[in-house]
């Protein structure tokens, strides 16, 4: 029997409604954010055996309302550094760059974390894991979109770019998981 990991993305906030990207950026949860955290009580784990959350303000709130106690800050779990990119939409920085296809999986990121090192920050987190999701244990993860995307890449054994394929909406659930030897998605995106 193999247990689970659950990620939780935090809940709505100003940027996020915006488009902006936020990586360290500790914007508050808006009203509608703290109630979508508050009803992810029903779909996250019950007493699962390691709770690690992210060192920023949206996450630590979103999974006191969500009714998980954190056993760890864990620094891994940090959003993307976005650097000169920081509080800037997509739409901003093609603009700025002249350059209509730009998206942030696709380029070095100016003063800031580059998609590679995300990934040896997850692999970390993965690695710590993997012991207690193989003997049956549940573990939930409170961060944020890119991370736990590229977390979700790495689980998968894909390249960390591969985790702009994977959508993830503010205030949601989703599950990592075994099928018999083979990691997979066992729950994707799911609201509460």
């Amino acid at each position: 029997m193999t247990g689970q990991i659950f990620l939780i993305r935090h809940g709505e906030t100003k940027w996020s409604v915006s488009g902006k990207h936020t990586g360290s950026t500790d914007v508050p949860l808006t009203p509608k954010g703290k109630e979508a955290a508050r009803a992810l009580v029903n779909v996250v784990p019950k007493n699962p055996d390691l709770v690690l959350c992210s060192p920023l303000l949206r996450a630590q709130h979103t999974a006191a309302l969500a009714g998980l106690v954190v056993t760890r800050i864990e620094p891994n779990l940090i959003e993307w550094d976005y650097g000169n990119y920081e509080g800037r939409t997509t739409a901003e920085i093609r603009a700025e760059l002249k350059d209509p296809s730009w998206l942030i999986w696709d380029y070095p990121i100016p003063n800031g974390e580059q998609l590679t090192d995300v990934a040896l920050r997850v692999d970390r987190v993965i690695a710590e894991l993997i012991p207690i999701v193989q003997s049956g244990g549940t573990v939930a993860l409170v961060a944020h979109g890119h991370v736990l995307r590229i977390l979700t890449a790495r689980w998968l054994g894909l390249s960390p770019i591969n985790g702009r394929l994977f959508a993830l909406s503010p205030a949601t659930v989703s599950t990592l998981g075994f099928e018999h030897e083979q990691r997979v998605i066992t729950m994707w995106n799911a609201p509460a």
